[in-house]
């Protein structure tokens, strides 16, 4: 019992709890940014995408090479949005809503 007490006041024994409790913190803490982080990329690629075929069909063309790359680019942008908002949708409702 008295070799517990010292260990608890010892700087190590104070270290080692203090070790513990930040790392739990930054543990929880760091998990919801991640979702969010996800959805407003995907976000930010789509309005990117639809930003670069109005700029390509305006210098080179509708029908030029680089149009139809960021018209390619848009698309798979826009298909990453929509499976994102399945998966949300999924997750939030669970398995009464099936696509």
């Amino acid at each position: 019992m008295q070799l517990h007490k010292h260990l608890l006041k010892s700087v190590f024994g104070k270290a080692a709890l203090a070790t513990a409790a930040l790392g739990g913190l930054m543990l929880f803490a760091g998990t919801p940014s991640a979702k969010a982080n996800d959805w407003d990329d995907c976000n930010r690629r789509a309005a990117y995408t639809d930003w670069r075929l109005h700029e390509s069909v305006e210098r080179y063309g509708y029908y030029s090479s680089q149009a139809n790359h960021w018209r390619h680019e848009q698309h798979e942008a826009h298909e990453r949005l929509e499976r994102l908002r399945r998966n949300e949708r999924r997750e939030h409702h669970g398995d009464r809503y099936r696509d």
